[in-house]
């Protein structure tokens, strides 16, 4: 790397997000290599509204990744869910590397301090997640949801305002934001399942750039690496759109095993599809792709596609 080049990291520029783009300048700054950030507002940031009207997902990566091509910056800094996994990364670009894995929970905050299972009848649970909206309703029936746009931030400020009385958030965001002493309660997985690429925060530079790309290598966890391409390659088997609840987490046994849980849900969590399976580590696409086409077996295609998007 060349003493005299400082690294353009790109961002979106809300709290969490700069402090995942801090996070990596400082590992960037143990290996001895200067950066600055580069703050990008997306659309996604600016829509309060639906996120299928946007493209959905797609939209918090889009202009980051317009950054990258244009060479507005050098190396983006995204959180892995919110790329989607339906599309390709766009050509010429090409992900680095993938930081240590978080925590992959979700969490409860309610305004009263009591956890979800003794909250009465109506008790407003702010959320656009489809897919933490479909487990609510199958787990807890006699909450209501309502769609709660914003980072993590706002919506604490929503809670707080009266707005809604429960909100439920990742549990890694709360970390990073200095917001965990907040948590009322953390979900299990059984009762929650993670979207794919929880709590994973990924690089991603130009394919041409060998020095971000061997950079990227040095700052690799090649267990979360391989976490993540088992879960997106079960994501893009089941090319489900944004509005498409589907959850799902890969985890790494003691003996080396890679195991991937997956579910999909209709909208309302009264349909739901499981697959549970385990496989080798040198070939976590594979787990991928089984557990997809387990979950299309099932009938995976049908509830997906019966979801307006």
């Amino acid at each position: 790397m060349s003493r005299a080049r400082i690294i353009r990291i790109a961002t979106r520029s809300s709290p969490m997000a700069l402090a995942q783009a801090e996070q990596v300048a400082a590992l960037l700054g143990e290996l001895g290599v200067d950066s600055e950030l580069v703050k990008v507002t997306t659309a996604g940031d600016r829509w309060m509204g639906d996120l299928s009207k946007l493209g959905g997902k797609g939209a918090f990566v889009k202009e980051i990744d317009h950054a990258l091509l244009v060479d507005d910056a050098d190396l983006a800094v995204h959180c892995l869910k919110d790329i989607p996994g339906d599309i390709p990364v766009p050509e010429g670009l090409k992900f680095a590397g993938y930081l240590p894995r978080d925590d992959v929970h979700d969490a409860v905050i309610t305004a009263d301090g009591a956890p979800l299972a003794e909250q009465p009848a109506g008790t407003v649970v702010g959320t656009s997640s489809v897919r933490r909206r479909a487990q609510l309703l199958l787990h807890y029936p006699h909450l209501t949801v309502k769609p709660l746009r914003g980072n993590v931030n706002t919506r604490l400020a929503r809670l707080e305002e009266g707005h809604i009385d429960v909100l439920i958030a990742a549990v890694s965001g709360l970390h990073r934001v200095d917001q965990a002493h907040r948590i009322t309660e953390t979900l299990d997985l059984d009762t929650m399942c993670p979207p794919i690429g929880a709590g994973i925060i990924t690089l991603e530079c130009r394919a041409d750039d060998a020095e971000l790309l061997e950079l990227g290598a040095r700052l690799d966890h090649s267990e979360t690496h391989r976490q993540a391409d088992a879960e997106r390659a079960m994501l893009h088997a089941l090319q489900g759109h944004c509005n498409s609840p589907i959850a799902g987490y890969a985890s790494t046994e003691a003996t080396g095993r890679l195991t991937l849980h997956g579910k999909v849900f209709n909208e309302d969590g009264t349909q739901w599809l499981d697959s549970h399976q385990w496989g080798v580590p040198e070939d976590p696409q594979a787990l991928g792709f089984f557990v997809g086409a387990d979950l299309l077996r099932q009938g995976a295609r049908a509830i997906i596609d019966a979801i307006p998007h």
